[in-house]
C-alpha cells in the first residue's frame, strides 16, 4: 500500500467519523427544536447555559452539554471568555424561525423518523417488498410537514402561483382548487389564506394527516372555504378544477402516469397543474451533491418503499429527472411542460393539456 493510498483512506476515515458525528449531533438538533431551546438561546442570547435553561424551562446540566454540542458542530456560537453562546442571524433563521423561510430544523426530525423503524426498512429492502407511507413514525408526517411548509410559505402564493399565466386572478375570482396529495394540508391552507374567493380541497390517502389538517384549518380561520377528504391521485372526484397541485408527492406513486392521467381528466380544458418536485440534475453524476445525498437517501428509505406497496409497478424515486416527469406527463395527455421555478429544495413545472 503507497503512502498516497495512506492517505486517501485516512482522509476516507475523517469524512466517516464526520458524518457518525453529524448522525449523533441531528438527535441533539430534534432535542432543540421540540424543546424551544434553539428559540430560548435566540431570544436570550448571548447566554450563560443557566439563562438558556431558564427560559426554555429546561435542566442547567443537559443545556451545558447541548450548548456545548451545538458549539461543537457551528450550530451556535460561544466565547470562551464569558461563557456565553448565542446564535448568528442565519443560525436562528434555520434552527429557531419556523415561520420564516430558510427554517430546516425539522428536516432532522425526519432522519430521527427513520432510525425509529430502520429494523423494518431493512426487511423491505432485503426481500423487495414496499413499506407503506402510513406505517412510518409518527415523526415523519410531522417532520416533512413543517420541513417543507417554510418554502411552500415564501414560494407558492408569490412566486409559483404568479408564474402560472393568469392563474392569479382566476384564483382572485373564485377558481376551484385541488391539492393531491396534500398530507398535512400545509399548501392547501396556505390557497385558501390568499385566495378567499376560491374553492380548495386537499385529497390525500392518509387519514390523520388529514385529521391534523382540519384542525389547522380551523386554527388559520379557513375552515369555511378549504375541506379535505380521503381520496388517492388515481380516483380523486371532482371535474373542472381550474388548479391541481401536487407537492412533492408524485414520486411516491407507484403509478404516476394514472395519477397524471386523472388530474388531466379532472382538469377544465384551460386548467393547469402545479407539479412540485424535489430538486434533482438529469443524471446521477449530476445529482452527487449534497441534495443528492438527502434526496437518493430519502428515496431509499421513504419513497421507494412507499411506491413498492403501492399497485402500479413504477418506482420513480426523489431525484426523477425532468426529462422522466416530462415523458410521463405526455402519456398521460399532456401536451405542454414548462420549467418555471427551482430553489434549493424544490423544482417547480406547468403541466397544461
Amino acid at each position: 500500500m503507497t503512502t498516497t493510498d495512506l492517505g486517501d483512506r485516512s482522509a476516507f476515515t475523517d469524512r466517516v467519523i464526520a458524518d457518525l458525528a453529524t448522525a449523533a449531533h441531528a438527535a441533539t438538533v430534534v432535542l432543540g427544536d421540540r424543546l424551544g431551546l434553539y428559540r430560548a438561546l435566540a431570544d436570550a442570547g448571548p447566554a450563560t447555559p443557566a439563562e438558556v435553561a431558564a427560559s426554555a424551562d429546561c435542566d442547567e446540566r443537559y443545556v451545558i452539554e447541548w450548548l456545548n454540542a451545538q458549539a461543537a458542530a457551528g450550530y451556535c456560537g460561544y466565547d470562551e471568555e464569558t461563557g456565553r453562546y448565542w446564535l448568528t442571524e442565519e443560525q436562528a433563521a434555520c434552527l429557531a424561525d419556523e415561520d420564516g423561510p430558510e427554517f430546516l430544523a425539522a428536516g432532522m426530525m425526519v432522519a430521527g423518523a427513520l432510525f425509529k423503524i430502520e429494523g423494518r426498512l431493512a426487511d423491505a429492502v432485503r426481500t423487495g417488498r414496499g413499506f407503506s407511507w402510513a406505517d412510518h413514525h409518527h415523526d415523519l408526517f410531522a417532520g416533512l410537514e413543517r420541513f417543507t411548509r417554510p418554502s411552500y410559505q415564501a414560494h407558492l402564493v408569490e412566486h409559483w402561483i404568479p408564474a402560472l399565466d393568469g392563474m392569479s386572478a382566476r384564483l382572485a375570482t373564485g377558481a376551484r382548487v385541488a391539492d393531491v396529495g396534500c398530507g398535512r394540508g400545509a399548501a392547501t391552507i396556505l390557497l385558501a389564506s390568499a385566495f378567499p374567493a376560491a374553492t380548495v380541497v386537499g385529497f390525500d390517502l392518509h387519514g390523520p394527516s388529514l385529521g391534523y389538517a382540519r384542525k389547522t384549518a380551523v386554527e388559520a380561520g379557513v375552515a369555511d372555504r378549504v375541506r379535505f377528504e380521503v381520496a388517492g391521485a388515481q380516483d380523486f372526484p371532482g371535474a373542472g378544477y381550474d388548479l391541481v397541485c401536487m407537492l412533492d408527492a408524485l414520486h411516491d406513486m407507484a403509478d404516476p402516469v394514472g395519477a397524471a392521467a386523472r388530474i388531466r381528466a379532472a382538469l377544465s380544458p384551460d386548467g393547469v397543474w402545479l407539479l412540485v418536485e424535489p430538486v434533482a440534475g438529469e443524471t446521477v453524476a449530476a445529482n452527487l451533491t449534497e441534495a443528492g445525498r438527502l434526496y437518493y437517501s430519502l428515496s431509499t428509505l421513504v419513497c421507494t418503499p412507499a411506491a413498492r406497496a403501492q399497485p402500479g409497478g413504477w418506482a420513480l424515486g426523489a431525484a426523477a429527472s425532468e426529462a422522466q416527469l416530462r415523458g410521463l406527463c405526455a402519456r398521460a395527455g399532456f401536451s405542454r411542460f414548462r420549467s418555471i421555478a427551482a430553489n434549493r429544495l424544490h423544482r417547480v413545472f406547468e403541466v397544461r393539456p
